[in-house]
């Protein structure tokens, strides 16, 4: 896992240098993002409030964009097409780190059973290592942003990202062996907790905006929605009706821009 992710970080690091050392046909721009992370999976109860705001973690991102306002300055034909006036497109590395319990009635202090025990003792860690790529869609033109003419940039975008997961489970029930599955909730199916390392696909969405404070930076605020192909990422999947979807996230993110050519 962890080579696999060093090889990964260093493949970004050379697309990132060749894109730096090629033609004058783009623009560039790098960046570092931050920010909380709402995970949404098989903790807690879904809808309720208290899993929503306390399976809360952090991430942190490399941002890289490439976009194509330096092309309208040397082809007259691309000061007015639309995808060069209007589009971006972005790389990212990024990692993130939510601790996880369980929430909701199931687990409310009322409850006196077994299953309520086995609940409370159990908790859990999602870990992320993303690598991806998306297409940003400005309304407003990208060209007025990086001249300045523009304050405000919204912006909405679509993309994929290769996710490396690291799941940890814990609990204090019963000898408190994570691969003792009597220890924990006992509807669940065998094979519910597995805390092995894997890897799957995801699909990210994301709205936001920038401010432009100067002709070389910008400030961004982005909030987004990931979803998993997979059920495992948290080192869960319960499989019981009300498990049905995979696990995702919001991750409202804030971050510094630096422009160059």
């Amino acid at each position: 896992m962890t080579l696999k992710i060093k090889k990964l970080f260093i493949a970004f690091l050379l697309l990132f240098a060749m894109q730096l050392s090629s033609s004058q046909s783009f623009s560039h721009e790098i960046g570092i993002i931050a920010g909380p992370v709402a995970y949404q999976s098989d903790f807690g109860e879904r809808y309720d409030f208290e899993t929503n705001t306390g399976n809360v973690g952090f991430g942190i991102g490399l941002v890289y964009f490439m976009n194509f306002d330096y092309l309208a300055n040397y082809y007259s034909y691309s000061r007015n097409n639309y995808f060069t006036n209007h589009f971006k497109i972005r790389a990212e590395l990024s990692w993130n780190k939510t601790g996880l319990n369980h929430y909701g009635q199931w687990v409310d202090d009322s409850r006196t059973s077994v299953a309520a025990d086995k609940l409370r003792a159990h908790s859990g860690e999602s870990q992320n290592f993303d690598l991806g790529v998306q297409l940003e869609y400005f309304p407003l033109s990208t060209g007025a942003l990086n001249r300045g003419g523009d304050r405000f940039g919204p912006f909405a975008s679509l993309g994929v990202h290769y996710v490396f997961y690291n799941p940890d489970v814990s609990t204090t029930y019963g000898d408190q062996n994570p691969d003792n599955s009597n220890n924990f909730y006992p509807s669940w199916e065998p094979g519910s907790i597995d805390a092995t390392n894997g890897s799957t696909w995801s699909v990210v969405g994301s709205v936001g905006v920038r401010y432009n404070m100067s002709p070389i930076s910008h400030l961004i605020v982005d909030l987004r929605i990931q979803s998993f192909f997979d059920d495992y990422t948290d080192g869960l999947d319960h499989q019981l009706d009300s498990n049905k979807t995979n696990d995702w996230l919001v991750w409202l993110n804030v971050g510094y821009i630096f422009l160059f050519d």
